[in-house]
């Protein structure tokens, strides 16, 4: 797969403006929401970077509430090579499985560290969208877990067109469901991961800037005519909901689909084969049944290769 965007140069904003490297504030001095935006949590996904080094050259600012903006995962950018991109996901783990307070605390990786110093930004913010890529060419995906009000907002945005509600991953907690943002009684807090496609299309960063010019209106902290030309794209027709079901879960690195699969694929009879793990056939569970992210391009045992979803 040819990788055809380009590394951001992020030399001024990693400075950042906080004492936290990567890290922006922006305070309005009125009351409003607290809206973090985090980017490159995995070091190969440079979409959200270029949609916040545009946000910053932009010169937007909160009308209301406060707004920051987090390069995440520096130590893993600094090693992208287009040509092993994969390689730069992550320094020592994924950064995205080690939100929970003994992981962090651990501080013994260098994205638990990194993810101590991010902390008091993350569990300070009411709302957050987490910026992602995928390790396959495919459509976008919103991901908003399974609380009703992050479902809601996305219903409300109107895109992408495809909508996940998953209960994530089981080798670790993503900082969309940390603290607050997991919290079923803070009503208040909202979170949001959106995968913007394939890594290395350049469609990703216009992904990235849509949701941009839908979140920030949405929250409240901007107006919508604040939103630069050309960021906000057109609607999609429809907007689909698909709730998780299941998880195809690698139980060792023997692994393989039964097909070259896509992603967002229907498959309409119940036992059909999707796979074999150890040399068994995994299946669907029911007809009608839709494949989410298929990959094995980060294949080990404990991960997640492929989700199972039906209509909402």
């Amino acid at each position: 797969m040819k990788f055809e965007l380009t590394a951001p140069d992020l030399a001024a904003e990693r400075i950042g403006n906080t004492g936290t490297p990567g890290v922006w504030h922006f305070d309005s001095g009125v009351p409003g929401r607290k809206v973090l935006v985090t980017a490159l949590v995995h070091g190969n996904e440079l979409c959200g970077a270029w949609a916040l080094k545009d946000l910053l050259a932009s010169g937007l600012r909160p009308r209301r509430g406060a707004l920051t903006l987090a390069f995440c995962n520096l130590e893993a950018f600094d090693r992208f090579d287009p040509a092993r991109h994969d390689a730069s996901r992550f320094v020592d783990e994924d950064m995205n499985r080690v939100w929970t307070g003994d992981r962090i605390d651990a501080r013994d990786t260098a994205e638990r560290r990194r993810a101590a110093i991010l902390r008091p930004w993350v569990e300070g913010a009411d709302w957050l969208l987490d910026l992602h890529s995928m390790h396959e060419p495919g459509a976008p995906l919103l991901l908003t877990g399974l609380l009703p009000r992050n479902i809601a907002l996305a219903r409300q945005l109107k895109a992408p067109a495809h909508v996940i509600v998953d209960a994530g991953h089981k080798d670790g907690v993503r900082m969309r469901d940390f603290a607050q943002f997991g919290d079923a009684a803070r009503e208040d807090a909202r979170a949001l991961l959106i995968e913007c496609g394939f890594h290395g299309d350049r469609s990703s960063h216009d992904v990235a800037r849509d949701m941009l010019a839908r979140v920030l209106p949405a929250s409240g902290v901007l107006d919508s005519g604040d939103i630069p030309a050309g960021w906000r794209l057109p609607d999609p027709p429809i907007q689909r909901v698909l709730q998780v079901t299941d998880a195809v879960v690698a139980p060792s690195m023997d692994v393989r689909f039964a097909r070259d699969w896509q992603g967002l694929e229907t498959v309409e009879k119940a036992g059909t084969v999707l796979a074999w793990a150890d040399g068994k056939p995994v299946v669907t569970p029911y007809d009608a049944c839709t494949l989410v992210m298929p990959s094995l391009r980060q294949l080990k045992p404990g991960v997640t290769v492929a989700r199972l979803a039906r209509d909402l």
